[in-house]
């Protein structure tokens, strides 16, 4: 798992965990012992470095013998996130899945979306810097595997001005050719199975957890029919979409465009 910057929230967090592991006189290794997971994980998120699951904090309660402290900590942890409660799951599998799937019908995908392109999306400042902190998994020692479709609108829909949708579609291009990157466009039209946006992402272990967005909010769910219904669409929706090359060429044009 790649270790992300400790932030105010995952700091204190891991404060409340060491100061409970210290009173029951337990080292870093014995805690990991009894949940069980590695001594370096316990470290992580002692650090900061790391945000456990709601899960793994009550796996903590039980080892410490700690009733509800470490899921308080934890419930509190949320209430600060940038992220929204119906949404504070997926980032997290995100940071840590190997294969990242989405079709997006009116926005650029979040991973590639440049900071001009998100300030214009997004109001709040402590939003843009969520998004920015869920581009990291990017620049990791190992990035996941991506395949993103975009319907062709989202190229053509302004975001701010001309000038930064010029630099999206720039940076497109770019990301286009990260051999751990497929990215194609699909002409604008009705796609069977997918009524849409949604962004899946896949563990090493074969977990899956899908977001779909909503008018008011959003859905996160590790529903498997949910699951293989998505995946199935998908792969018709990929096969049915401008290939790789040509989605290039596409990206190209829509650079010209915003010119």
């Amino acid at each position: 798992m790649p270790s992300r910057k400790p932030t105010r929230q995952t700091i204190a967090f891991g404060i409340a965990l060491a100061g409970l592991r210290e009173d029951v006189g337990l080292s870093r290794l014995e805690l990991a012992n009894r949940i069980p997971v590695t001594r370096s994980y316990i470290g992580q998120v002692e650090t900061g470095t790391t945000r456990c699951t709601r899960e793994f904090a009550a796996e903590l309660d039980k080892a410490l013998e700690s009733q509800t402290e470490m899921q308080d900590a934890w419930d509190d942890l949320l209430k600060s996130s940038r992220y929204p409660p119906w949404f504070a799951d997926y980032p997290l599998a995100e940071g840590t899945a190997c294969l990242l799937r989405a079709f997006e019908t009116m926005f650029v995908y979040g991973l590639f979306q440049t900071p001009a392109y998100i300030r214009a999306l997004l109001q709040e400042e402590t939003a843009v810097e969520g998004r920015l902190r869920r581009q990291e998994v990017l620049q990791s020692e190992t990035p996941p595997m991506l395949s993103v479709v975009l319907l062709e609108n989202v190229l053509w829909t302004c975001m701010g001005n001309a000038e930064i949708m010029r630099e999206q579609c720039e940076h497109l291009l770019t990301v286009s050719e990260w051999s751990n990157v497929t990215l194609q466009i699909a002409p604008t039209g009705y796609y069977p199975g997918l009524v849409g946006s949604f962004n899946l992402a896949t563990q090493s272990n074969g977990g899956d957890l899908l977001y779909m967005p909503a008018a008011r909010g959003g859905i996160t769910t590790n529903d498997q029919e949910d699951i293989l219904h998505i995946v199935g669409a998908f792969s018709a929706l990929q096969a049915r979409a401008l290939s790789v090359d040509d989605s290039r060429e596409f990206l190209r044009k829509a650079v010209v465009r915003w010119t």
